[in-house]
């Protein structure tokens, strides 16, 4: 799990803070098995990517006091509805 750099929630820009189960780097994402063939499908190359890519991710309510038991990130694509979310970094309720 990454360690958070201290970040403000309230300095995500891309849309909202997410909460994910897993945060990893494009490399290990890269070696579970199918997930090339998924971001393939939305035209993503997983050696394009920057950033961290968070799995299993939902929104979080920040300026509603939204905590979250995994790992809170601010990430520049979530358009894959929650399941993954791309160029994430992670940041501090």
């Amino acid at each position: 799990t990454p360690t958070p750099r201290n970040e403000p929630a309230s300095s995500c820009s891309t849309g909202p803070v997410q909460c994910c189960q897993s945060v990893q780097t494009a490399a290990q994402a890269a070696t579970i098995p199918g997930i090339d063939v998924l971001l393939g499908l939305l035209g993503v190359v997983i050696g394009d990517v920057t950033g961290l890519v968070g799995l299993t991710c939902s929104g979080i309510n920040v300026a509603g006091g939204g905590t979250c038991s995994a790992q809170a990130v601010c990430c520049t694509n979530n358009s894959v509805g929650g399941l993954i979310s791309i160029g994430c970094a992670p940041v501090t309720l």
